[in-house]
């Protein structure tokens, strides 16, 4: 068979490993329901990562088993839908109005099929139709504007978090919750923000990746309740017992991060 172009022969090539993979059982992703051998990884997996990250114990993404090869659904918002199953959160979004930042395409419309009363997709630069520019620093709402807001590793990539986190409770409703997914190192007790780590190649050594800004440490969720919110942290051990993280694809040590703004608003 001969190709035109060398990108339709990768594409053919894509095909044919996508067909392989798909007879295999020993994966399986929670949203397009295909079994497999296994999920694609993040630039060559865990252990392409800088030393350092292995050190002070990131925790975020699953890179060795990141992409779903049929639906292209990555490891977090996976593991977010799986939270939601488990925890009944589906229900909750009926009826509610909702502000979803870096909106994922899967979860997006997992989320418009429960017919919330208000549904925003935001992003700084919206890629995707459908999606409006926000600021996560300016969010362009009034107070008390959304019960809900979904905010699956932004935080990270926001020089002004503390702003950012000002203005997601600033929109919300007393009593509203928000999701705050966010990458950290539970080795690190002090977040690693260094001005002289600004190439691409730093960032991805200390940082994880060349867009992020800081590295969390365990001080994240000190930040978070110095926001206003009440913080728990759900352990997959503690809402999945039953979810194999490998088969789903999935970092079995992130936690939920479930905030709530008290009903008080203080």
């Amino acid at each position: 068979m001969e190709y035109r172009s060398t990108q339709e022969k990768a594409g053919a090539l894509r095909r044919v490993r996508r067909f392989v993979n798909g007879l295999g059982r020993s994966r399986q992703c929670c949203v397009c329901g295909h079994s497999f051998f296994r999920f694609s990884r993040f630039r060559g997996g865990w252990k392409s990562f800088s030393p350092y990250l292995h050190n002070v114990k990131w925790t975020g993404s699953d890179f060795d088993n990141f992409w779903c090869p049929f639906c292209r659904s990555h490891d977090r918002e996976r593991h977010l839908m799986l939270y939601f199953d488990q925890l009944g959160m589906w229900d909750r979004l009926a009826g509610a109005a909702i502000l979803h930042l870096a909106p994922e395409k899967h979860l997006a419309a997992r989320i418009e099929a429960c017919r919330p009363s208000r549904y925003v997709k935001g992003d700084l630069v919206p890629s995707r139709e459908g999606v409006e520019r926000v600021d996560v620093t300016q969010i362009p709402f009034d107070d008390a504007s959304f019960d809900w807001v979904i905010c699956n590793h932004v935080l990270e990539h926001v020089p002004d978090d503390a702003r950012a986190l000002s203005e997601i409770w600033r929109v919300l409703r007393p009593g509203g919750r928000a999701i705050l997914q966010t990458p950290f190192a539970s080795g690190l007790d002090k977040s690693l923000e260094d001005p002289e780590i600004t190439t691409d190649e730093k960032r991805i050594e200390f940082y994880g990746q060349e867009d992020h800004v800081r590295l969390y440490g365990t001080d994240l969720f000190d930040r978070i309740r110095r926001s206003g919110f009440q913080l728990s942290l759900l352990s997959h051990a503690e809402c999945l017992p039953a979810v194999d993280a490998r088969r789903y694809g999935v970092n079995r040590n992130e936690p939920l991060f479930l905030c709530v703004k008290p009903a008080s608003g203080v």
